[in-house]
């Protein structure tokens, strides 16, 4: 059986707005742009495309 291959880790942005737009940064390879809503009780969200974390600034030092 062999190993997976290794992933890199998501990528993760501190944003200043509660409401951020993915579109996978990739140009043709990324994904349809979605709009997200950061949670207020976490002051983060995950892309359900490409798992890209975006933490709000108020939040950032909780997250790290």
């Amino acid at each position: 059986m062999t190993a997976p291959l290794p992933h890199d880790a998501p990528e993760t942005q501190i944003v200043t707005t509660m409401r951020v737009a993915c579109d996978g940064g990739e140009g043709a390879l990324g994904h349809p742009r979605v709009w997200l809503s950061i949670s207020h009780d976490t002051g983060m969200v995950e892309c359900p495309y490409c798992d890209k974390r975006f933490i709000h600034a108020d939040f950032a030092d909780d997250a790290a």
